[in-house]
């Protein structure tokens, strides 16, 4: 069976076997659809799927669960580049009322990235360790950093005793610095 968008890939084909059981806890019985799935290359460990949906397609708790992995990233990227329910929100109040905001920013940029393209587009920032094919919203973000930053610097000082000159690689590495947090 294909499956689309599983693990970042297009299409993965998956071997599945599906079935009904009784989920055994103290004091509960809960009926569940249970989905077994085997990576067809083998590049994965099979795998199992719950859902208390007795009447689910497999294939529908497999779509599930892959569009729930890309909002896990989102609320996981929002938490980390944002503040999205950090100590920095202290009252549910707070939240309430920046967490919407946040989200919203978080769409923004990701809009204007995609409109706009990365500038890391071709080839974002690498870790030796982990390779990144496409731009993250870390690239993002640092890329409307970067447009901020070059902006503000381009704008000169009308006093001409005010400027200061460095060569071109100083400003670059300066500004590369300033849009990617340590």
């Amino acid at each position: 069976m294909q499956i689309t968008g599983w693990y970042g890939r297009t299409e993965r084909q998956v071997e599945i076997v599906s079935g009904t059981a009784i989920w055994s806890h103290p004091g509960h019985h809960v009926p569940i659809r249970y989905v077994l799935v085997r990576d067809g290359q083998n590049e994965f460990r099979p795998q199992a799927f719950l859902c208390t949906d007795l009447t689910a397609d497999p294939l529908d708790i497999l779509r599930w669960f892959v569009r729930r992995w890309r909002i896990e990233v989102t609320f996981a990227e929002v938490r980390r580049h944002l503040g999205v329910e950090t100590q920095r929100q202290w009252s549910d109040q707070a939240i309430a009322r920046t967490t919407p905001a946040l989200l919203g920013l978080f769409s923004l940029l990701a809009l204007r990235a995609q409109q706009h393209g990365c500038a890391e587009r071709a080839s974002p920032r690498q870790a030796n360790w982990y390779s990144k094919p496409l731009p993250t919203f870390a690239h993002a973000l640092a890329a409307s950093r970067r447009t901020f930053w070059q902006n503000m610097i381009s704008s000169t000082s009308p006093n001409a005793s005010d400027t200061v000159r460095m060569p071109r690689a100083v400003l670059n590495r300066l500004t590369d610095l300033a849009c990617y947090p340590a």
